[in-house]
């Protein structure tokens, strides 16, 4: 009996303890799974805002899944933590340091040095570890899936048309059927209003057709029509023949094709880029000048494919076959022309010239000086050229004439502000003609001199 109040105390102590180590346990493990979120939150990183990380800092030289300037990118993290043993620390030296690493003789850091030409990499000394998290998260996220509800899409709209084509058909049967009922009515009423009139003695005949001079023989007869119609006849002739004579030469609207597609909307209007950066002797030159293949790889080196604007293609581009892979093949012909090795990132020598279609091109006798135009004058491209930033295929907008020049030289005043060259001139001539602007012609725009010599 006495051992009774012993095992009850010993059970009451065993089931403290019991519950004491429960509850310890469970705070360990919630601790841990605490710590493990912890650590997976710091090291997952947001793809999104990597994404825009990457095309901020990152695109010019890399992109995911192929070598430029430097390595490709996708799994960076994963591949270098398998092949060479580094972990995320050492990228996070390499990218906010990668000089410093150079110098201090890290065997990968001084191996990729090497490996691309000892290109260096530009530092990023103030991005986080965050924003470096964001990007690795980034490189590590699988590529997206085509965009299927486009074709969704574009099949929705194409029933839709069919749809509509379909009620259109409905409508026009419908039509027919109603015309050819009325028909058949006209026709019955016809008969009965005939059977009427026969039943009631009426008889109907038909009206003999008088005998008549025919109209051209009474239009022959009247010496004064032959005369008007001959009259108006030379001056019509003379009118088209005068039109067509003075087109000889003219070829607005002239759009060739070339032999590689270069669309002014993309690069000047969506991009933006200054007529000014391709055609840079149009400033100092006589010409314009043809851009050199060079220029056009100091973007596309970089630039290996034709992503789209961010609306997307519009109707008309899909109609005219302008999709993102018809750019880019238009991007492998350049690679092909200037001997661009994309694999290995440099050039094989192996070039060939591109024979570009010209498109405007001005009488041998007329004498056409560009850097006097857009340097002194400040005349804009789009004043000639038309708006070159919404053309896809480049044609001639203007004419070209020397009556559209002549009228351009009476319309345009001269701006002389800021132009010494033209303050004594302006001052004379002001006094002269009583007008505070000049135009080009009363600057002598207008003599022969000027254009012909």
């Amino acid at each position: 009996m006495k051992k009774v109040p012993y095992r009850n105390q010993f059970s009451k102590v065993f089931v403290f303890s019991l519950v004491a180590i429960l509850l310890f346990s469970v705070s360990l493990v919630a601790q841990d799974v605490v710590a493990e979120s912890g650590d997976a939150a710091a090291t997952s990183g947001d793809a999104t805002a990597g994404k825009a990380l990457f095309n901020q800092n990152c695109a010019a030289c890399h992109a995911l899944n192929r070598k430029m300037t430097g390595p490709a990118l996708a799994n960076v993290e994963s591949r270098l933590a398998e092949e060479e043993g580094l972990d995320r620390e050492w990228l996070y030296a390499w990218i906010k340091n990668s000089p410093g690493m150079i110098k201090a003789g890290d065997a990968y850091a001084v191996k990729i040095y090497n490996e691309y030409n000892q290109a260096a990499m530009t530092a990023f000394p103030t991005l986080t570890n965050e924003d470096i998290d964001n990007i690795l998260a980034y490189t590590a996220a699988p590529p997206p899936a085509p965009a299927a509800p486009a074709a969704g899409e574009v099949s929705a709209v194409g029933a839709g048309q069919s749809s509509g084509g379909i009620s259109n058909e409905l409508i026009l049967g419908a039509l027919a059927v109603v015309f050819a009922l009325l028909v058949v009515m006209l026709i019955l009423v016809n008969n009965t209003l005939r059977r009427i009139a026969e039943a009631n003695g009426i008889s109907i005949e038909k009206e003999r057709a008088e005998k008549r001079i025919p109209i051209w023989k009474a239009f022959a007869q009247n010496q004064f029509l032959v005369l008007v119609t001959v009259i108006f006849l030379l001056l019509g002739s003379a009118y088209f023949a005068y039109g067509w004579m003075m087109q000889i030469g003219v070829d607005q609207g002239y759009a060739p094709i070339q032999p590689i597609h270069y669309s002014h909307k993309i690069h000047a209007g969506d991009n933006k880029i200054d007529c000014k950066y391709c055609h840079s002797s149009a400033r100092v030159s006589k010409h314009s000048g043809i851009p050199s293949l060079n220029v056009c790889m100091n973007c596309h080196k970089s630039i290996y494919e034709y992503k789209g604007n961010p609306e997307g293609p519009s109707q008309e581009d899909l109609a005219n076959g302008y999709t993102n892979e018809f750019y880019t093949n238009e991007i492998k012909k350049l690679y092909k022309a200037v001997g661009w090795d994309e694999q290995n990132q440099k050039y094989t020598g192996e070039s060939q010239p591109v024979e570009w279609v010209r498109i405007h091109n001005l009488p041998d006798f007329a004498y056409f000086n560009h850097s006097q135009h857009v340097s002194v004058a400040g005349v804009q491209c789009q004043t000639c050229h038309g708006p070159v930033e919404e053309m896809e295929i480049m044609y001639q907008y203007s004419p070209l004439t020397m009556g559209w020049c002549i009228n351009c030289h009476r319309e345009t005043n001269v701006k002389v502000e800021g132009n010494e060259y033209y303050e004594k001139i302006h001052a004379e001539l002001s006094k002269k003609y009583g007008v505070e602007n000049l135009t080009a012609a009363q600057m002598g725009g207008l003599e022969c001199g000027k254009c012909h010599y």
